[in-house]
């Protein structure tokens, strides 16, 4: 869980920091958006399943995330991401132009594979239609690797 707890205090680090320059009265409203999982085992950095962990089981495992930014995850795929496709990628434009037009949200984090991280962002970047920061991060190992 040390390498789930690193990467989302990094999501959310560079949320806030998108954001900084606002004034805030409360902590930022910071949406993360999952598009695949994780592997199950903390040795499996290869061979593993996408798909294996949930937005909320990484979120609940920073309960301290909740101390910086009010922060919300929904899952919009469960799929590696060369399986990313077009329904999925419609769906998640959609979902964030309404989430940001939101008066509470601040950012929005959107957590991918690497196979296919910049086309992801170059279409949200298209299609986004607000000011507000969007995030694309990935890793290169799942969150559970040691």
């Amino acid at each position: 869980m040390n390498n789930q707890r690193q990467i989302l205090s990094s999501l959310i680090a560079a949320a806030f920091l998108a954001t900084s320059g606002l004034a805030f009265a409360q902590k930022p409203g910071v949406m993360i958006y999952a598009t695949g999982g994780t592997a199950k085992s903390a040795t499996d950095t290869t061979g593993y399943t996408a798909g294996a962990l949930g937005i909320d089981i990484l979120l609940n495992a920073v309960p301290e995330i909740k101390n910086v930014a009010d922060v919300s995850g929904e899952q919009i795929s469960n799929v590696a991401s060369g399986d990313i496709n077009q329904t999925i990628l419609l769906k998640m434009a959609k979902s964030i132009n309404a989430k940001l037009g939101e008066r509470g949200t601040n950012g929005v984090v959107v957590t991918h594979g690497t196979d296919t991280l910049e086309e992801t962002a170059f279409f949200l970047d298209l299609t986004v239609k607000s000011k507000k920061p969007v995030v694309v991060v990935g890793a290169m190992r799942p969150a559970t690797a040691i």
